[in-house]
């Protein structure tokens, strides 16, 4: 029961918020020098629309195991209740968007105080929580024991613009989610705009029909207390009926103004409205009119609460806001960005009564609020919290026992990988593999008829009567997550269960697989998932065009430049079953280091004679070649291994990756034949050799010299890559040397693999033409 007392001490915290919120961003663009004179910016109306909510999670709702996310632009109020609660040290309230300090958008990674989602991109830390929380379901049915509880988003009514919000809603597997809670700051403006009215009911008939529980907190007591009075349900109807434009240009209105216009309907005055609001004097109308349910706490705290009551399904919370309230800029349509003079702050100082000597304080434990902050602070952030569940990264063997003989694919390999996977049990119990409905045709068939898919049998699809030995089989066991076409989906997906160990209590190995093409379509959340730290695994197969019959629109070729570019990720575009073994086994290893990264592999339904790795990995010896396969390259064909080698010939070096080495093979051997010496360096992963060289930075430190030596440094080289050419054409400036770099530089087409081959120049005479010209210049 929320007593008067009690109420009185939110409301103390509540204003407190809005102060120090507001403070910070006053701070950062008024304040603090700016010697560069950037916009530095920040949202003080946005941040003042969810004090109150923020007040209501944090000072009351909130248990310990509760994991929540905050809507980009409400980043400084949040930063204050961390202030107040005490994980976070006053000093960091003046460095809001500075260099090391407080981020614009809370930031797992990048923040001093504790953060449960990064958000920036809207839509996505909407959505994050709920793939959380399906990490929760897995890691309880599986391990028994989690530490998180609840799942909670904080987002802006404009986030629901956002098409992934409506593929997570429509998921499947996201169904049933009872300690899910997504609450919509309903301040009905945009950046640019106030959203139509109609908007509303028609989101809320869309989470109704996605099986999702609906909750308002629309308007406040003050408001339904007139609202019970005869004649209220006039008062009721005109403001439910007017428009949002409507009664955002209502809101700045002194009472005096305010009144005709509130009881003007239709052009004419309502008799009933009149009469009813004629017990409210002018100077109390503005704040009636203005009692959302949004900004009233017993309100707010009693719809969280009946939240609780629907164990079953997802809750959805519209809570009904005022963008600014509280503020000078209260109502103004185009206030996103506006900020308070400083007369303006002054006098919402000395409003919300702030000791002008003290603009930072915050409660002491000698008052009523510093002692509720305080026993907030111990529920939520328990110090006894249970230590997380991990794997050590030593019980991850140094390679996967796979076939490594006769004619492969790495897609094939890939699958392979994963059965090997299964025989460790220490290893596999903490494996979940997903993928967005391409599950067979990415090689994961075997290890989901072996391991199962995670969900309710009693739901599950019917099995196939005339081979029930291939059907998929459903349980709280599986370890198997089927998701809908949809790759913004699949990366949100890997990225929270890639964070499990944090936001879950069990350390979980997500493995991943899509059509290398559409890791573009889930980028977005892809690019979240490493912003975040997350570590996971991720296989795009098929690539290139090499996927010959496919057509262009399913084959990709900028994927290797995401790859190197991409921060907290390693690539590897292996050709070689022996590569991906070892490749695969340190890609495990990467997911149980605390400073581990996330790992793309780019595969292909190429098959690939494997004797091709035969005299490398004799000459080069099998622990040699396995540490420079994780490095990044290494020589497969030496031009010193031929029988009739002459040094005085000239040398042409060939760098390829993936499913174009039997090509790059038969070129180097056609230059042999014609009297050039040739090299082939198999490139496993172009991102580690262009790391390995940007570290060397001292002139005397020789980068890649295990792949060229000096004497061959000044060679030229030809690149070839089933992708982009610009991806490999660095490699010339290591040392210098010229490049003629050879790619898919335009959408591919349906054919033969020779054909495309030859049509793009990347196949062996093309190849070995490049060589000579290459010589020549």
């Amino acid at each position: 029961m929320i007593t008067p007392q009690y109420l009185l001490t939110l409301q103390a915290i509540e204003r407190r918020l809005l102060w120090l919120a507001t403070n910070m961003i006053h701070h950062a663009n008024r304040v603090r020098p700016n010697p560069d004179g950037s916009k530095i910016g920040g949202h003080q109306a946005s941040s003042a629309s969810v004090v109150s909510i923020m007040t209501a999670l944090y000072f009351h709702f909130l248990q310990a195991g509760d994991r929540v996310s905050i809507k980009p632009h409400a980043s400084p109020v949040y930063h204050a209740a961390q202030y107040l609660l005490g994980q976070l040290p006053k000093e960091y309230l003046t460095t809001l968007r500075a260099y090391q300090g407080l981020q614009a958008y809370p930031s797992r990674t990048k923040d001093p105080s504790p953060v449960d989602f990064s958000t920036g991109s809207v839509g996505l830390g909407a959505v994050a929580p709920a793939f959380a929380a399906l990490a929760h379901r897995y890691g309880k049915a599986h391990f028994d024991h989690v530490t998180s509880h609840r799942f909670i988003s904080l987002i802006g009514d404009a986030e629901l613009d956002e098409g992934n919000v409506w593929e997570a809603v429509l998921e499947p597997s996201l169904g049933g989610l009872g300690n899910l809670l997504w609450i919509v700051d309903l301040n009905r403006q945009s950046l640019d705009r106030v959203v139509p009215g109609m908007k509303v009911k028609l989101l809320q008939a869309m989470f109704h029909d996605s099986g999702w529980q609906v909750l308002e907190a629309k308007y406040g007591r003050a408001l339904q207390r007139v609202f019970a009075q005869p004649g209220g349900q006039l008062l009721r109807r005109r403001i439910d009926e007017m428009s949002n434009e409507e009664y955002q240009s209502l809101l700045s209105l002194p009472g005096a103004e305010l009144r005709p216009k509130l009881v003007n309907v239709g052009g004419r005055d309502e008799i009933g409205l009149v009469e009813l609001l004629q017990t409210t004097p002018d100077d109390k109308l503005p704040a009636l009119f203005a009692n959302l349910g949004g900004h009233d706490l017993p309100e707010l705290i009693g719809a969280l609460e009946e939240s609780e009551r629907e164990p079953h399904k997802p809750t959805v919370l519209f809570a009904y806001t005022i963008k600014g309230w509280g503020l000078p800029l209260m109502g103004d349509p185009l206030n996103h960005s506006k900020l308070l003079t400083p007369e303006e702050i002054e006098a919402l100082r000395a409003k919300l009564e702030i000791p002008q000597d003290d603009l930072w304080a915050a409660f002491g434990l000698d008052t009523v609020q510093g002692r509720l902050c305080a026993a907030a602070a111990r529920r939520i952030y328990p110090a006894n919290a249970a230590a997380p569940v991990t794997l050590p990264a030593n019980i991850i063997p140094d390679e996967l026992a796979i076939r490594t003989t006769g004619a492969l694919s790495t897609q094939q390999a890939f699958g392979q990988t994963l059965m090997a996977i299964s025989r460790k049990p220490e290893l596999a119990d903490r494996v979940v593999t997903a993928s967005p409905d391409v599950a067979t045709s990415t090689n994961l068939s075997g290890w989901i008829l072996k391991s199962g898919v995670f969900g309710n049998a009693a739901t599950a699809p019917r099995p196939d009567e005339e081979q029930p030995h291939l059907s998929w089989q459903y349980s709280p066991q599986g370890q198997h997550i089927e998701l809908g076409i949809s790759e913004m989906n699949l990366f949100m997906m890997l990225g929270m269960f890639g964070l499990s160990t944090d936001l879950c209590g069990q350390q979980l190995i997500p493995i991943g697989t899509v059509y290398d093409p559409f890791v573009c379509r889930g980028l977005d959340a892809l690019i979240y998932g490493l912003y975040s730290g997350a570590k996971f695994i991720f296989a795009g197969t098929p690539s290139g065009v090499s996927l010959s019959p496919e057509g262009g629109a399913h084959q990709s070729t900028v994927t290797p430049s995401l790859g190197a570019e991409l921060p907290n990720l390693n690539a590897y575009e292996p050709a070689f079953a022996q590569e991906l073994s070892w490749i695969m086994a340190e890609a495990l290893r990467q997911c149980c280091r605390a400073d581990g990264r996330s790992t793309y592999l780019r595969l292909s339904t190429k098959l690939i004679n494997q004797t091709l790795l035969e005299p490398a990995l004799a000459r080069i010896g099998r622990s040699a070649l396995h540490e420079q396969v994780l490095a990044g390259g290494y020589r497969l064909v030496d031009w010193r291994d031929h029988a009739e080698r002459n040094a005085a010939q000239p040398l042409v070096q060939i760098a390829a990756s993936g499913a174009m080495i039997p090509e790059a093979v038969a070129a180097a051997r056609l230059l042999q034949a014609q009297g050039i010496n040739a090299n082939v360096l198999n490139l496993t992963s172009a991102r580690h050799l262009f790391e390995s060289w940007r570290a060397a930075e001292r002139p005397e430190r020789d980068p890649l010299s295990w792949l060229i030596p000096p004497d061959e440094q000044g060679a030229p080289i030809v690149t070839i890559h089933d992708g982009a050419s610009h991806a490999l054409a660095w490699l010339g400036s290591v040392y210098g040397a010229p490049v003629v770099p050879l790619g898919v530089d335009g959408f591919g087409q349906s054919g033969a693999r020779t054909d495309l081959y030859r049509y793009f120049g990347i196949d062996a005479e093309s190849i070995a033409g490049a060589g000579q010209r290459a010589l020549a210049r």
